[in-house]
């Protein structure tokens, strides 16, 4: 990937993010001398829309025409659900979801997201993955965000 690309690419993505209100999950760029290709992850704490990617893909194309090689594709889209949380914004929107969090040290820790304060999330650990009895009462737990290697939102069809 070429940081320099990518760099210029978040460059020229903040005046269309309409202060603020969307956010940059990701940015990835391969270069090839056939098809290079782009590829942009958005999102906003109300999350987004299809028409407001393609927006935001049209004023984007226009000005990476000036510094992409001839031939590239350009992707503007939301992160999927099954996408890593990567910032405090993700996890904010993710409040009140169960986390599977996976800590640096590799241990695995699966709850219900309470809330986001000082750069650390509060857990509620899934009954059933602790061992106590139904009733007994579960103590949230506070993971530091340093501490996460990777934290994805469990998707649930119940």
């Amino acid at each position: 990937m070429n940081i320099e690309h990518k760099q210029k690419i978040e460059e020229l993505l903040q005046p269309l993010l309409e202060d603020d209100k969307y956010f940059i999950v990701d940015v990835k760029v391969s270069l090839s001398r056939v098809n290079s290709k782009v590829t942009v992850l958005l999102d906003s704490d109300e999350g987004i829309t299809i028409d407001e990617c393609t927006e935001i893909s049209r004023k984007l194309g226009k000005e990476l025409d000036e510094i992409m090689p001839d031939k590239y594709t350009l992707e503007v889209s939301s992160p999927g659900i099954d996408f890593p949380l990567k910032s405090e914004r993700m996890y904010r929107k993710n409040i009140g979801r169960s986390l599977k969090v996976v800590l640096k040290d590799g241990k695995e820790v699966k709850g219900k997201l309470e809330g986001l304060a000082n750069h650390e999330i509060t857990l509620i650990e899934d009954k059933k993955r602790t061992g106590k009895a139904k009733n007994e009462p579960i103590e949230p737990i506070t993971i530091s965000l340093e501490n996460i290697k990777e934290a994805q939102v469990i998707i649930s069809f119940k």
